[in-house]
């Protein structure tokens, strides 16, 4: 395969890519967004750093206290630049590029199929093809219009299936029938239970904020990290606190799901809007028993939030009302999707329950932008009009008076209910074993996963000849 591929350490590190590679990856970004070259760029860097001669930046946003109302700092790591505009393409590089390595599948022989309910499947629609692969999506027939539109842009085919985000059963029943039907030449990219989306969040994600810690000392005169802070539909992300926790021994990792599909909260079920997350069952990599809590997030308080971040009337507001700086208030426009919302509303709930203040920091991500969301907007905007009024009112109603219910503690019983969830997905639909659930409970096998990442970064070399 005529490709050049990334290893996780170059992910974590672009700079230290070779200079030749760097340079092309560099220009590929806004002149040839298809080329594969582009797989370089995922990263957690800004888009304009100077990564040959100047001093790596992380792309973060600093949140104004005038609309958190913490003490606390909350940092934003921004995904919207990498190159799908979501850091979902990291983990389907990194699933597929495992797969690869390993002799599992091959370019002219498998279509590679990514179910997803956005972001993961819009990610391996572009790296699929740029790897040389056929790929294909399933994802539920609810989900945003851009999602469908991006991943035929990027040159893969899809496959919806019944319901919206929370309907991930009916996308395991159609790769089962794929598998079932086409078993030579389908391969399915389980972003749900392969670990390689687990090992991208744990190292780069999760190695990237532990590198950010020095900068936030500087810059905002923080003492440590506290808390991170994800929203879990695969549960990728929250890989990043087993990383953080190894550094930070007393940082907090607070998972979230949406009040309208409690799934670990309280076996809830349902249909909600938060598209990204909540999916009605506990992932095989997720890593349950490292979880300090868990919070419910309501999302008809993320929409309301969003629209007042991109709609012009309300950064209006943010800069009249709440004294945000005009750049400050155009980066909140180009930040936030709705799950990036749904986090940031988590990490004040956060600061909140764990009374953290002045020198702690809670870490969150913005998975995605607003570029996505344009239809739901537009229809919600249809719906309620955004007034001045409105707009003050739901930052103070939302954020600054946002509170601590719907927290569950991450006691040993709770963590244990929440571990047991796995099996009926898992075993009972799946084909787990209960000898291979069990195991997830000793810590080893979690320290044994994060172990690979050295082998196969000398397999990923090796493929450079």
């Amino acid at each position: 395969m005529n490709v050049l591929f990334p290893t996780f350490e170059e992910m974590l590190h672009p700079q230290r890519v070779d200079p030749a590679i760097r340079e092309r990856a560099t220009q590929a970004r806004t002149a040839a967004p298809l080329d594969p070259i582009n797989l370089f760029n995922i990263h957690w860097l800004k888009p304009d750093a100077d990564l040959c001669n100047g001093k790596p930046q992380v792309n973060y946003l600093v949140m104004p206290r005038a609309l958190t109302n913490v003490d606390a700092e909350i940092v934003v790591l921004v995904a919207k630049d990498f190159p799908t505009g979501s850091h979902k393409v990291g983990p389907a590089y990194s699933v597929l590029i495992e797969k690869y390595v390993n002799g599992e599948i091959e370019p002219q022989k498998h279509t590679l199929v990514f179910p997803s309910t956005g972001n993961y499947g819009i990610g391996g629609s572009w790296v699929g093809p740029r790897a040389g692969f056929k790929s294909m999506v399933i994802l539920p027939e609810g989900m945003s219009r851009e999602r469908f539109e991006k991943i035929e842009s990027y040159g893969a085919s899809y496959i919806k299936t019944y319901g919206s985000e929370s309907n991930v059963k009916e996308i395991y029943d159609e790769c089962k029938r794929l598998m079932r039907e086409h078993p030579d030449s389908v391969r399915i990219m389980n972003q749900f239970s392969e670990m390689g989306n687990y090992r991208f969040h744990y190292y780069v994600t999760g190695n990237t904020i532990v590198e950010l810690q020095e900068e936030l000392r500087a810059q905002l005169g923080a003492r440590r990290i506290a808390a991170f802070c994800s929203a879990m539909g695969s549960a990728g992300t929250i890989g990043a606190g087993d990383r953080l926790k190894q550094v930070f021994p007393d940082c907090k990792i607070v998972g979230l799901e949406p009040i309208q599909c409690p799934t670990l909260y309280n076996n809830g079920y349902g249909s909600h809007e938060i598209q990204g997350i909540g999916d009605k069952h506990v992932t095989w990599i997720h890593h349950v028993t490292n979880m300090d809590a868990l919070a419910c997030i309501d999302d008809v308080e993320c929409l309301r939030v969003l629209q007042v971040f991109t709609h012009p009337l309300g950064g209006e507001v943010l800069t009249r009302h709440f004294g945000i700086d005009g750049e400050t208030a155009r980066r909140i426009e180009a930040t936030f999707g709705i799950s990036g919302v749904c986090n940031l509303i988590g990490a004040i709930k956060t600061a909140k329950h764990f009374g953290l203040g002045k020198g702690d920091v809670i870490v969150t991500v913005a998975t995605d932008g607003p570029d996505r969301y344009r239809s739901v907007m537009q229809d919600w905007e249809a719906r309620h009009p955004l007034t001045p009024a409105a707009a003050e009112a739901c930052i103070g109603e939302v954020l600054h008076r946002q509170k601590t219910d719907w927290i569950k503690d991450g006691t040993p019983d709770n963590r244990r209910q929440w571990h047991n969830l796995k099996y009926y997905t898992w075993v009972e639909q799946q084909g787990k074993t209960v000898e291979e659930l069990n195991a997830q409970l000793d810590p080893e096998w979690w320290l044994a996963e994060q172990a690979k990442i050295p082998e196969l970064d000398r397999k990923i070399a090796a493929l450079r000849g």
